[in-house]
């Protein structure tokens, strides 16, 4: 459980003023020093996590972050680190202490409420300050319940654990298949996997370990090939695949290969559904009719890395779409959790498959993108639709292929 990728754990976001014990509460929870406790406020500075296992819920991440009422230059640097964690959190405990219910709680509140983010509010301390009436009928007021605890003592934490696994959403819990649900059991899905330089040494990138896995929980077969061995592959076998997946990279070669009555599609594309919105990077890949010369173009990707000389996001497919477009765009590269203020200057976001999220990221995202109105897409749907595959590599999903089909229509007429 320790090493389970932070992408595919529950993340339980701390929030609330300085001082009220959030690093406290985490230390409880987890049983652990996780974060430095001081009586001086403004100890947390950069969010602090901590990933542990938490049962029935299986392996979780908890985030602790900074007071939203730091002050001071740091402080607003601060409290934009902690306004960032709301994109990825699952789910949040709204810390307090007992006689403190004002603009900042309302503030966190109402902000996880419009990202439909579930969450449980603390009362910490109560060892040393009462709950005022006026706090706990102004919670109650919204239909909520506060725990009260104290870090402190232990008092309340275990009934705090019993009231995160309630919270808990159950889509963030029991995640959607990657590609399972593709293959029956018994069938063969073949994996085309290049070895270049972007391949860890000695490792399979995690994309394609965790979809081996996938179709091996479904009780499927997998085979691993290399681009230049995949039809001699596919001649070996009686009986055709149920699916061919490969990276994206290789989109053209494995295309030309893989016979046409066998689904094909790439890992980024059900990443695209694993974690985010399948329909909706469709209708972004779409919009790259809509691009001219000139155009900013934002790129992104959700790890950080050193890039190689002809990494995927720098070069292949601003190079791609540039031969598509017929002219030169701007394009502007971000990585990990930075994300530009103003979307509105981009004409359309191009995301990696985001493996090393988890899904609540990806889909504040997408939700950021459709409220700023900037389409969004992602590596793999891009080098399929500017390398003219769009279509086949959306073969195996059929209400993707039926938002591609009746988006087309609808320009046609």
């Amino acid at each position: 459980m320790e090493k389970t990728n932070k992408g595919m754990r529950l993340h339980i976001a701390i929030f609330g003023r300085r001082n009220v014990g959030k690093s406290s509460v985490l230390n409880a929870l987890t049983g652990q020093s996780v974060s430095i406790v001081s009586a001086q406020a403004g100890t947390t500075t950069d969010p602090v996590e901590k990933a542990m296992e938490m049962l029935p819920l299986g392996p979780v991440l908890f985030i602790d972050t900074a007071g939203i009422d730091d002050v001071g230059d740091l402080g607003r640097l601060r409290i934009k680190k902690t306004m960032s964690v709301f994109e990825r959190a699952d789910l949040a405990l709204l810390v307090i202490e007992g006689r403190e219910w004002g603009s900042y709680e309302e503030e966190l509140y109402g902000e996880l409420k419009q990202r439909a983010v579930p969450s449980v509010i603390v009362i910490n301390k109560v060892d040393e300050i009462e709950p005022e009436a006026g706090v706990l009928e102004a919670i109650r007021a919204k239909g909520e319940e506060p725990v009260l605890v104290s870090a402190l003592t232990g008092q309340g934490i275990d009934e705090l654990r019993q009231r995160i696994i309630k919270a808990a959403p159950e889509e963030a819990v029991n995640l959607p298949s990657i590609m399972g649900d593709l293959l029956p059991p018994g069938e063969l899905a073949v994996l085309v996997v290049p070895i270049d330089l972007e391949a860890p040494k000695g490792r399979l990138i995690l994309p394609q370990v965790q979809a081996i896995r996938d179709a091996l929980d479904s009780d499927a077969y997998v085979m691993v090939v290399k681009e230049r061995e995949l039809r001699s592959a596919l001649d070996r076998l009686k009986t055709p695949p149920a699916l061919v997946v490969t990276d994206s990279q290789a989109f053209l070669k494995v295309a030309a290969d893989t016979p046409p009555e066998v689904p094909m599609t790439s890992f980024s594309i059900l990443f695209a559904r694993f974690k985010g919105d399948l329909a909706e990077m469709v209708r972004g890949a779409m919009t790259i009719d809509k691009l001219h010369p000139g155009d900013r173009v934002l790129v992104c990707e959700a790890c950080t890395h050193h890039p190689i000389g002809d990494d995927i996001g720098r070069v292949k497919i601003p190079r791609w779409l540039t031969q598509y477009v017929g002219g030169k765009l701007h394009f502007d590269h971000f990585q990990g959790q930075d994300f530009p203020e103003n979307i509105r200057d981009y004409k359309l976001i191009i995301h990696c498959g985001a493996c090393m999220w988890n899904r609540r990221a990806m889909l504040s995202r997408i939700i950021r993108a459709r409220q700023c109105g900037v389409p969004i897409t992602n590596y793999g749907l891009t080098i399929a639709y500017s390398l003219g595959i769009f279509e086949r590599a959306l073969q195996p999903f059929p209400q993707a292929l039926e938002v591609y089909r009746e988006e087309r229509n609808i320009r046609l007429h």
